[in-house]
């Protein structure tokens, strides 16, 4: 893929919020940027990635049991939004999949790419966690509001279902 694209990919997206036009360039720089066909799969459920993936078009769907009949999709991820993001700071296996649901592309960054930045562009390290930490502050929010809502939910029935 030619630079221009990831760096436009890369403008676009959630992950470049904080950042410069040079020091998106640096970034762009660093990430890959891929094409994937419907029902693809980016990173397959029980596997470690130590990639940060940001979609540029399309969407993700996030799977779990994709290839069982108990197959759940536990969300969907669109345009600009960040995926594998808590895996690419521990390092954790993926409890889910990462599907392409249509025509996505998404740009990929992994761990080792970022941390060379750390002595040379230490502020894009920052703005890049800025941007994964606001991301996991607002799935944590809806995960809160969500629980809430059950809760009120199973009050009103009196714990009857």
């Amino acid at each position: 893929m030619n630079t221009e694209a990831t760096l436009q990919a890369l403008r676009a997206s959630r992950l470049a919020t904080d950042l410069d036009e040079d020091e998106c360039r640096v970034l762009a720089g660093l990430v890959t940027l891929r094409d994937l066909a419907d029902g693809e799969v980016l990173v397959p459920e029980g596997t470690a990635d130590n990639r940060l993936h940001v979609i540029a078009t399309g969407a993700l769907a996030i799977v779990r049991s994709p290839d069982t009949d108990a197959r759940e999709t536990v969300a969907m991820l669109d345009a600009g939004e960040l995926a594998g993001e808590l895996g690419f700071i521990d390092g954790a296996m993926r409890q889910s999949s990462l599907i392409a649901r249509g025509r996505t592309r998404v740009l990929s960054l992994e761990r080792d790419e970022l941390e060379s930045l750390l002595t040379a562009h230490p502020v894009i390290v920052y703005h890049v966690m800025r941007a994964i930490i606001r991301t996991v502050h607002q799935i944590q929010r809806r995960l809160s509001m969500q629980a809430v809502e059950l809760s009120n939910y199973v009050f009103k029935q009196h714990g009857r279902y």
